[in-house]
C-alpha cells in the first residue's frame, strides 16, 4: 500500500525560494512538507552563491599581498589548492546543516528523493525507501535553474563546464574561456585569474553586464581587464572542436564582421540559466512561457489554483535573495496576503574588484520611461577612506527625479554589497535625496560616498567642486 501524506503546504524544491518559504508557513504554524532530490539549500549554497565568495576570498587575499609593493618575502607565494578545496566543501556542510537543523526545529517535514507532479496539487516523492504520495492544500514550485548549454556545446564536465564543475576543480587549468560577461563569468573569470589561469571571456553583447548602469558597467570592465582578464565583446560563437587537451572556439566578431578563432584548456558555459520546469511541463506545458519560464501573475500565482511557483523557475533576475523574498510572499498569499514585488526594488551586485551593486532605475531605463532625472557622482578618488585603502578606481552614481525623490543607486566600490542596502531601503521608503546626504555616515568609511553622490545631484557635495 502506498504511503500517503496530507499537508497544508507542500513545496518543490529546498534551494533559497523553498526553503525559506518553509520556515514562513512554519512561522504562520502551518503543516509544511518539503521536498529536495538534492541538498538543502540548492544551487546558491552548494555550487553557486557560497562556494564562489569564499574562492573569491581567498584568492582576492592572494592578489592584495602579490601587489603590494612593501610585501617583503612574496616569492612562490601561492594558495595549497587541496585545503582550499575542502576547506570549500566544510563551509557548505556547515551551512547546508544549518539549513536543517532550522527546518527541524521549525516543524518542517524534510522528504528527500525526487518528485513529480500527479496533478495540480498532488506530488509523488521517490526517496531511497519508498514512493510517497504528497496531497496539499497549496503548494509552492521552487525547483530552481541550471546552466544553459549552447545547441553545438553542451557540458561534458570534462573540457566543456559549467559554475558547478568550475568551483570544483582539482587544480586551476593554465587556460579558460568562458562564454557570458554577466556576474557568473566575470565573478569566476576574477577566481582564475588571480590564481595564474589565462581567461578569455566572450561576449556576444556590445558590453558586460547587460541590464547594468552601462556607464559603471564600461568602468568595471576596463578595470577587469587591468587586472589581466581579457574581454571581448560582440564575439558570436557558431562552432567548437573539442581535442584531447583543448577546445577550439570560432565564430563572428559582430563589430567587424571578422572570423575569429581562440582557443583554451577549459570552456566555461556563463551564458544564461534554464529553468528546471519540466515537473510542470510534464503535467500541463501552457503553464510556461518563453525560455520554459513557469508563468505566475503580480502575486506568484500560477495559472493552476493554489500554486504558486517562486526563483529561478519564474524568471526575471536569477538571484537567491529575490528567491528568498518571492518564497515569503508566495507563503503569505497562499494563506489570505495579497504582496506583490516591484522588479527595480530587488538589488543586485557583482563580486568582482571591485564589486559593483545597484538598485533602481539605471539612467538609461529611467530615460526611457520618459523621468526627468537629476545625477550625482562622487568618484571614489575622493574619498578618504578609499584613498587609505588604495582602492580609488570606483564611483558612486545617484539617481533623483524631479521631486528629488531616489530612483537609482549604483555603485562601484570595495564592499558595494554591502552599502547598498542602504539605498534599497531608502528607495522603499520613497526618500528624498537630501534626506540620505544629511544622513549622518561614520568617517572614514566608503559609505559616506552614498551621501556625498546624493548632495551631488543638488549641487551641495562637500568632497567635490559643485556645478
Amino acid at each position: 500500500m502506498k504511503k500517503v501524506e496530507k499537508t497544508e503546504l507542500a513545496i518543490i524544491g529546498a534551494g533559497p525560494g523553498g526553503y525559506v518559504a518553509a520556515l514562513r508557513g512554519a512561522q504562520l504554524r502551518k503543516k509544511v512538507i518539503l521536498m529536495e532530490e538534492d541538498r538543502v539549500g540548492g544551487t546558491c549554497t552548494n555550487y553557486g552563491c557560497i562556494p564562489t565568495k569564499y574562492l573569491l576570498h581567498e584568492t582576492q587575499i592572494l592578489k592584495e599581498v602579490r601587489h603590494n609593493p612593501r610585501f617583503r618575502g612574496k616569492e612562490g607565494l601561492n594558495l595549497d589548492w587541496p585545503q582550499v578545496q575542502q576547506m570549500r566543501q566544510s563551509i557548505i556542510d556547515r551551512l547546508v546543516k544549518g539549513i536543517e537543523f532550522l527546518l527541524e526545529k521549525n516543524g518542517v517535514k524534510l522528504i528527500k528523493g525526487k518528485a513529480r507532479l500527479i496533478n495540480e496539487r498532488c506530488a509523488a516523492v521517490a526517496t531511497a525507501e519508498e514512493e510517497i504520495t504528497i496531497e496539499a492544500e497549496r503548494l509552492i514550485l521552487a525547483t530552481g535553474s541550471r546552466a544553459a548549454d549552447l545547441p553545438f556545446l553542451k557540458a561534458d564536465g570534462t573540457r566543456v563546464i559549467t559554475s558547478r564543475e568550475a568551483l570544483e576543480l582539482e587544480e586551476p587549468p593554465g587556460s579558460m574561456i568562458i562564454i557570458g560577461a554577466g556576474a557568473i563569468g566575470l565573478e569566476l573569470g576574477s577566481i582564475f585569474t588571480r590564481l595564474g589561469t589565462r581567461v578569455t571571456i566572450l561576449e556576444i553583447l556590445a558590453r558586460p553586464l547587460p541590464g547594468v548602469d552601462r556607464q559603471l558597467a564600461e568602468r568595471l570592465a576596463r578595470l577587469l581587464k587591468r587586472q589581466g582578464i581579457e574581454i571581448q565583446t560582440q564575439m558570436k560563437v557558431e562552432r567548437a572542436e573539442i581535442f584531447e587537451n583543448k577546445v577550439k572556439l570560432s565564430g563572428t566578431c559582430l563589430k567587424t564582421g571578422q572570423p575569429f578563432e581562440v582557443e583554451g584548456e577549459k570552456v566555461l558555459l556563463a551564458a544564461g540559466r534554464r529553468p528546471n520546469s519540466e515537473i510542470v511541463k510534464q503535467l500541463d506545458s501552457a503553464l510556461c512561457g518563453p525560455g520554459g519560464f513557469v508563468k505566475v501573475n503580480e502575486y506568484l500565482e500560477t495559472d493552476w489554483p493554489q500554486v504558486y511557483a517562486v526563483g529561478d523557475l519564474i524568471g526575471g533576475k536569477l538571484l537567491a535573495h529575490k528567491a528568498m523574498h518571492e518564497g515569503i510572499l508566495a507563503v503569505e498569499n497562499a494563506f489570505g496576503a495579497r504582496h506583490s514585488l516591484e522588479p527595480q526594488m530587488i538589488p543586485v551586485a557583482v563580486f568582482t574588484d571591485p564589486e559593483l551593486a545597484s538598485v533602481g532605475w539605471t539612467e538609461e531605463e529611467a530615460m526611457e520611461r520618459g523621468l526627468k532625472i537629476k545625477i550625482g557622482l562622487f568618484p571614489l578618488h575622493a574619498s578618504g577612506r578609499a584613498v587609505a585603502m588604495e582602492k580609488s578606481e570606483g564611483l558612486v552614481k545617484i539617481l533623483a527625479d524631479d521631486n528629488n525623490r531616489l530612483v537609482g543607486a549604483h555603485l562601484l566600490s570595495p564592499a558595494a554589497s554591502e552599502m547598498i542596502g542602504e539605498m534599497a531601503l531608502a528607495l522603499r521608503l520613497g526618500l528624498r535625496i537630501e534626506e540620505i546626504g544629511r544622513t549622518i555616515h561614520v568617517h572614514p568609511t566608503l559609505s559616506e560616498a552614498l551621501a556625498e553622490a546624493s548632495l551631488k545631484t543638488l549641487n551641495q557635495a562637500l568632497h567635490l567642486i559643485n556645478d
